[in-house]
């Protein structure tokens, strides 16, 4: 996973301003360009997350066996 200067890597540049030293400087398009990517990521890293996650919690669900995957009545028949 990237960090956040990872994502503005490839789109900074110089500038100085009055009275000032050279300061790093992002164009608006490139930082919404970057903000996109990112996002693109986080979205993809969130579906493999919930999809480890449902996998983690399915092995740790406890095997059913048959006993336990028969239907029983909630009531007791008296009659018999």
């Amino acid at each position: 996973m990237k960090n956040a200067a990872e994502y503005l890597e490839g789109h900074v540049f110089e500038a100085r301003r009055p009275r000032r030293d050279l300061q790093p400087v992002v164009s608006y398009d490139d930082a919404v360009q970057a903000i996109e990517q990112a996002l693109a990521d986080a979205e993809k890293y969130k579906y493999l997350l919930m999809r480890a996650l449902r996998r983690h919690a399915d092995d740790l669900k406890a095997p059913v066996t048959q006993e336990e995957a028969t239907i029983r009545p909630m009531y007791l028949d008296m009659a018999a």
